[in-house]
Formats: C-alpha cells, structure tokens, sequence
C-alpha cells in the first residue's frame, strides 16, 4: 500500500491557475474523493498526479518520494478516465489485460484477473467483442475493468460512472468501493456527484476555483461546513441560507431543510408560498418561495398536506443553526445555543 501527500501544489496555463497551492494527503489504503463544479481543479489536481501534466510549483509525494517529474510509468498508478481511452482493433479482453501483457504478468495470472474484473464488471459475455460493439456504458466499464486488473497500489479515477444509467452507477459505487478496500488501494477519485462522494469516501477534498475549500470525513463537510459554498454545494437539497441581524451585527444563518418545519404563519416568523412540491416516497422536498427573495428547501418524511400557492411559514431549532460571515462567506464559531423552551428561530 501507498500514501500519497500533496505540497503546494500549483498548475498555471498563462495567467490563469487552474490548481492553486494547494495541500492534502491520501493516507495509505484511504479512498479520498477530489468534489467539485466543472473548472474547480479536480481533474486538472489528478492529472498532475498522474503525471499528465507538469505541475507549475509543488511537490507530489508517494510513500515520501517527490514524483512530481517522474514519467507516469514510474509511478506506480493505474488510471480511470473520463473518456473510455480503449484500443479500438482489440477485444474486450484484450483491452482489459493490455497493461498485464505490457508489464510481463503470467499468462494464467492474467487469465485470473480477467474472469474476476469481467464477472465484477458484467462484462463476461463481451470479451470477444470490439470496443465499437459496445455501448458507451459498457465500453466505460471496460476502461474500469482495465484499471482494477492492473492492482496498482494507487489508482485514480476520473468521473469513471459518467457514463452509466443511474441503476448501475448505484451498483458500481458499491463494487468499487467494495475492490478498493478489498485490496486495500490508495485511491484518489475525482467527481462532481455529491452521492458517490459522500457514499464512497473516507475523505473528501472539496474544490473551487482551484483551491481546497474544505477536506474532511463526509460527515464532517456535511453537519460543519466551512464556508457558504461548502454549505451550498455538500447535500441535496442544498442547505438554506437567510440573512439575519444579531447583537453583533448581520449574519447569514444556515439550515438544512430536513431540519425545517411547516408551521402557521405568525408575527416574527419567515414566510411565504409553496412554489413546488416533490414527493419521493420517503419524503417529501417542499420548495417555499421566501419574503427573503429566495428558495427555502423543506424535507420532512413522506407525504406533506400542502399545496402550490399556499402561505406557510418555516420554523427550526436554533441547535441546527450554522452561522456565516456574510461577507467573507465564512463559519462563526459554533452552533447557536438552544434556549430553554425550544423556540424556532426567527427572523
């Protein structure tokens, strides 16, 4: 097994830094998830790593050696990319095992690797085929297959289940994740899919505009985010954010809708009306279209008696209030006290 720790690392094209100065370490056998929106870093992050690209500034160290200028083969890495990358004139299995034949493996070891990845993969009745007589999802699947055959310490992926119908997506999360501690892999695996990181990950570095924003357990992103963005862009529904004037001046108060209730509407309290409703068996997600100009996200469990138009005011427990700095869009300190009688908060 491999740890792999990142040091200042920075990648500019022109003037623009698409990776800037950033730090984290992936502990040895740990999935980390690199999350962001689209132009934050991530891939750019992993390709660097990969050694696809020539960093700016910054060190990349694998078991406390400096790879940073090494050639990718000597890196010790497999990778997954966004795009499937297979040999077109190949067979399916010639593809999967390529990088095996390449590196010398025994012939029956390959064999091994390949009915395993291939049954793993639901790939076992197209090994005779060409990547051309495949669909999209089952050519990314070799690609996947490819990477787990070469049980390379490390291995990176790059949005690998794009690809994927939702019901597969769902079962590859569990296989790779499954493999991965099986093997115990040191993997580094790039998304923007909230889900596959907080389901997957052992640590989740989250990106924007090539910085680290926040990294940390998925719990830890999810019930203390950092800042605003990372309130914003960790959960579904996003959480809710609502200016409010404290003692020490304005602050935005943040809340997570399943900690939202539908209460009457009363003196004090932040109201509006009903825009939609999405009802998800479990569920229901109500959106309410504020005074405060804005979207408010309800979760409560199964079906909600309310309708579209409909005045509602929301109320919450100050012990689920997160506080930010409006203007820097950073946390202050802890939580909010909850007084005795439980009150909701209000506006």
């Amino acid at each position: 097994m491999s740890d792999v720790r990142i040091e200042g690392l920075s990648k500019a094209f022109g003037d623009q830094r698409a990776v800037d100065a950033i730090d984290f370490e992936v502990a040895s056998g740990e999935l980390c998830v690199l999350l962001g929106p689209s132009g934050c870093g991530k891939s750019t992050t992993l390709r660097l790593v990969a050694g696809l690209e020539e960093p700016s500034d910054g060190r990349i160290l694998v078991d406390g050696v400096d790879v940073a200028h090494k050639a990718p083969k000597d890196r010790r890495i497999s990778m997954v990319f966004q795009s499937y990358a297979l040999f077109p004139h190949l067979s399916i299995a010639k593809n999967i095992v390529f990088g095996l034949e390449v590196r010398g493996v025994a012939k029956a070891v390959r064999a091994e690797r390949l009915a395993r990845v291939a049954a793993m993969t639901g790939l076992a009745p197209y090994l005779d085929r060409k990547p051309s007589q495949l669909s999209g999802g089952q050519r990314q699947r070799v690609a996947l297959a490819r990477a787990i055959a070469g049980e390379q310490p490390i291995c990176l992926m790059d949005e690998p289940l794009s690809n994927l119908d939702a019901k597969l997506r769902a079962e590859m999360r569990l296989e790779i994740r499954a493999l991965q501690q099986r093997l115990g892999m040191t993997m580094l695996y790039v998304t923007h899919d909230q889900i596959e990181a907080m389901t997957m990950a052992d640590r989740v570095v989250l990106m924007n505009e090539g910085r680290i924003e926040q990294q940390g357990a998925p719990a830890e992103l999810y019930e203390r985010p950092a800042t605003t963005f990372a309130a914003r862009f960790i959960g579904a529904p996003a959480m809710n954010l609502v200016p409010l004037e404290t003692s020490a001046g304005p602050v935005l108060a943040g809340v997570r809708a399943e900690h939202v209730e539908l209460v009457e509407v009363g003196a004090g309290r932040v109201a509006g009306r009903v825009k939609a409703l999405e009802y998800h068996g479990a569920d229901t997600v109500v959106a309410v279209d504020t005074e405060h100009g804005g979207d408010f996200a309800v979760r409560r469990p199964g079906r909600v008696r309310a309708a579209v138009g409909e005045t509602v005011a929301l109320a919450w427990n100050p012990t689920h209030e997160h506080r930010f700095d409006p203007t820097t869009g950073r946390r202050l300190g802890a939580i909010a006290s909850s007084p005795s009688n439980s009150e909701p908060v209000r506006s």
